[in-house]
């Protein structure tokens, strides 16, 4: 048997900034595709896999989107909260356990990359300990860059970032991303209201907030706006923390 290393492509710029550092000994480039990115995702991913030179390999859930991943993991009473997304085991953390279940038995041991920045090494040490059969790299870490300096690099190679990034999100997580806060979901009400509506109602529905007490259709339009952005790009993390 031989080894493997795999990088997890989130479309976030770190991710891509880590994966191309390592595309060298990267056998495997896996994106995770959620019905809910801004569609200017998948250009963002074809464009790094020119950049790459290897093929970015697009796996899917079968419940597509966050409102039936919501609906079918969450339940009653349960979206958001201490124990991670309710919609990240579905859409992330079961695509990634389907393939290690039907290919692990090909390889003496497995390597994944992941793009968390020096700004991040609580979360890699959380992860690590979530992840014991794999030895995970972080090389942006190991080089000591920061998440400015990644935009900066990617800004260097030419690609356009993400549509999210353009409109002053942090990250280029699922639109209406159910991790986020009071500023960053009055943000999507003005940008995507259609969104901010749907992720109202599907709150109802669950009888669960998104936010920590406050349902959407209640949430004043001038809160948060002082917040921080949703922290981290929606990539293997959101899996080590999602019930």
């Amino acid at each position: 048997m031989t080894d493997i290393t795999i990088a997890w492509f989130s479309a976030g710029v770190s991710s891509a900034i880590a994966t191309k550092l390592m595309i060298k000994e990267i056998d495997k480039i896996f994106y995770i595709h959620i019905e809910d990115q801004h569609h200017d995702t998948l250009r963002y991913v074809h464009d790094c896999e020119k950049w790459f030179g290897k093929p970015v390999e697009i796996l899917t859930s079968a419940y597509k989107n966050v409102e039936t991943a919501c609906l079918m993991a969450g339940g009653k009473g349960y979206i958001n909260g201490p124990h991670g997304a309710a919609c990240t085991r579905l859409l992330k953390k079961r695509v990634r356990k389907e393939w290690e279940a039907n290919n692990h038995f090909q390889y003496a041991h497995i390597r994944y990359v992941y793009g968390m920045d020096m700004e991040e090494s609580v979360r890699c040490e959380n992860l690590v300990e979530s992840m014991p059969d794999f030895e995970l790299l972080f090389p942006l870490i190991a080089m000591k860059i920061t998440k400015n300096e990644a935009h900066r690099i990617m800004m260097a190679s030419g690609i356009k970032r993400p549509a999210m990034y353009e409109l002053g999100y942090h990250n280029n997580n699922c639109i209406g991303c159910v991790k986020g806060g009071m500023g960053y979901w009055n943000r999507i009400r003005r940008d995507f209201p259609a969104i901010f509506r749907a992720r109202a109602e599907m709150e109802r529905k669950i009888g669960a907030t998104c936010i920590n007490g406050t349902y959407l259709d209640e949430l004043d339009p001038m809160s948060g706006r002082n917040e921080p952005p949703i922290d981290g790009d929606c990539g293997l993390f959101c899996e080590a923390t999602a019930i």
